[in-house]
């Protein structure tokens, strides 16, 4: 049995990007709610079209494998081209694919991401998929996104990391696993490394109004993170050991589509600890990796090698995180 430093669980897609030009945006006062706009009953032309592998998980196994880590990917796909077309392409990426199975009479999931000044609308659907946890041999597990009927496989993964109290887990919950809520999943948080939710999914788990930073940390270590990082978009991030809370603004530079940033900086914030990097550091890895991703359409041409990662944070030294 191979061993891996990381191995990526969770669902995955072929994701179209489509570049609007004409469209709007409409907010509420405080900008808290915001609408993508269209042109009712009428033809509305778009920029580019730009489809390939994705999914929270996908864009994982993918910036791990660009990092250098050792990876593989459980998941599921359709026995159709589409799921065929994701294999190629993660075997491509040098990440071991032996444990993606194809279900046969149904299609692989296909989602829309509709791009417009630098943020994206998703039209999703998730397909039902069979799902089997494999034996592993590996260090670090990264779980994101599952959708709904999955129940019996995240209490497979429970079991599973009970069994295996040496490999550390990274969760970077998905909205079904938000959803369900953390008493259902109390096992999987209580065994997790690090915990990755933005500022409104971390009042989405923990039931919480308020929005200050060091109430919904000290929250996520209550469900059973060792390290909590919360995530801010353009005003930047957070990240505690328990003891310790670091800030650190946003990556400098254009905003041009936001789809797979969020998994970029959480995968390598995971890269940089499972590497014996402090929290200081990996909150820099996870800032840089995120940033250069939202310069690109999709969520993998702008993810970092360590060696562009450390030459970043060798040129310049002020990019460092604060205590808070």
């Amino acid at each position: 049995m191979p061993k891996y430093d990381i191995v990526s669980i969770g669902d995955t897609t072929i994701d179209a990007f489509i570049e609007l030009h004409e469209a709007s945006v409409h907010c509420s006062v405080d900008h808290t709610n915001c609408q993508l706009c269209l042109s009712y009953a009428d033809k509305v032309p778009y920029e580019s079209l730009t489809m390939l592998p994705a999914g929270n998980s996908t864009n994982n196994a993918v910036g791990s494998a660009r990092l250098g880590l050792r990876n593989a990917f459980v998941t599921s796909v359709g026995d159709d081209e589409n799921g065929r077309k994701i294999v190629r392409e993660l075997k491509a990426e040098g990440i071991d694919t032996q444990f993606i199975h194809a279900n046969q009479g149904v299609l692989t999931n296909f989602h829309f991401v509709l791009s417009f000044q630098g943020e994206r609308t998703i039209l999703i659907k998730h397909n039902k998929f069979a799902y089997k946890l494999p034996k592993l041999n590996t260090d670090w597990i990264y779980f994101s996104s599952m959708a709904a009927g999955t129940e019996k496989f995240h209490k497979e993964i429970e079991s599973f990391l009970n069994r295996n109290s040496k490999i550390r887990l990274s969760f970077n919950p998905g909205t079904f696993q938000m959803r369900m809520g953390a008493s259902k999943l109390n096992g999987i948080y209580k065994r997790t490394e690090i915990l990755f939710l933005n500022r409104e999914e971390a009042q989405l788990v923990l039931k919480e109004n308020t929005r200050n930073v060091k109430t919904l940390l000290k929250g996520m270590h209550k469900l059973g993170a060792k390290i909590a990082v919360l995530t801010d978009g353009r005003q930047g991030s957070y990240a505690s050991g328990q003891t310790r809370v670091w800030y650190l603004d946003e990556y400098p530079g254009p905003h041009i589509e936001a789809t797979g940033a969020g998994d970029a900086y959480s995968t390598a914030f995971t890269a940089a600890i499972a590497l014996g990097k402090p929290v200081s550091e990996a909150i820099a890895w996870g800032t840089i990796n995120g940033g250069n991703v939202v310069m690109h359409v999709g969520p993998h041409k702008g993810l970092q090698t360590r060696a562009q990662i450390e030459n970043y944070l060798n040129k310049h030294p002020k990019f460092r995180a604060r205590e808070i």
